[in-house]
């Protein structure tokens, strides 16, 4: 608060997917058997103690949100089609055409590994970080000296502590439950030495656990607590939280 009169102005987009075919039937496939599981273990351990499973069985659907090659089963492989992908391959070849310098974050490294391919069909140039990266100033030099329009960053390893401020739009593919590692994230181009506004998409699949966490993180942040705070034991959800979370796409 005390620098917002000297940045400037920050836009947030919610981009909205639907998800079609193959891959919301795997997703519904996947959210029934995941909310079973979850259920009987709820039955035999109680909530407190069903954190693991019920983290695992959010993995899994954000990963067929991101894209269902992420999920390394059988019937997830057999799909090949992202909507959510395909809408960031509509996306990007205008904002680059149209000169944005664009940063674009992913929890999943692998999902960045897919976004790579599709930019390289594309023909669109970047540069990428993730915990694997061993110099981290060669990709950061590169973007910030205009050689290529799109950076491509995993949260963990470039959720903070870079000056991106050559950036005037930022891309959450996948949404992250902590509200603050998403904002560090998008700090790294909305920070002291932006002299341009700044856009922020977060694309959000429709009717899905990603969509459904953020609306209860509106009424409810003690349910991201305690489902993703380090030794925490879950005794904030409710099965009501639940309920909604696995809930069947409209």
């Amino acid at each position: 608060s005390e620098v917002a009169t000297e940045l400037p102005p920050k836009t947030e987009i919610v981009s909205v997917v639907e998800m079609e075919g193959a891959q919301r039937d795997l997703y519904e496939t996947i959210r029934v058997s995941m909310h079973n599981k979850i259920w009987q273990a709820i039955d035999q351990k109680g909530i407190g103690r069903s954190k693991i499973i019920i983290l695992d069985a959010l993995l899994k659907l954000r990963q067929v949100c991101c894209h269902p090659q992420l999920l390394k089963i059988p019937s997830a492989q057999k799909v090949k089609h992202s909507a959510k992908l395909n809408q960031l391959m509509e996306m990007l070849p205008e904002m680059v055409e149209e000169g944005r310098r664009i940063l674009l974050f992913s929890q999943f490294t692998s999902m960045l590994a897919i976004i790579e391919l599709e930019l390289v069909k594309h023909k669109i140039g970047f540069v990428k970080l993730t915990g694997q990266t061993r110099n981290r100033e060669i990709p950061i030099d590169e973007f910030q000296a205009g050689k290529v329009p799109v950076f491509l960053i995993s949260l963990k390893a470039g959720g903070s502590g870079l000056n991106l401020t050559a950036a005037d739009t930022v891309i959450h593919y996948d949404p992250w439950w902590n509200p603050a590692a998403e904002n560090q994230a998008t700090d790294r181009a909305h920070r002291i030495g932006q002299d341009k506004p700044v856009f922020v998409y977060k694309m959000i699949t429709s009717g899905t656990v990603e969509e459904k966490i953020i609306q209860m993180q509106m009424k409810k942040q003690a349910l991201a607590d305690a489902l993703f705070a380090e030794g925490s034991q879950g005794s904030a959800i409710s099965n009501e939280d639940l309920q909604a979370l696995f809930e069947p796409l409209g």
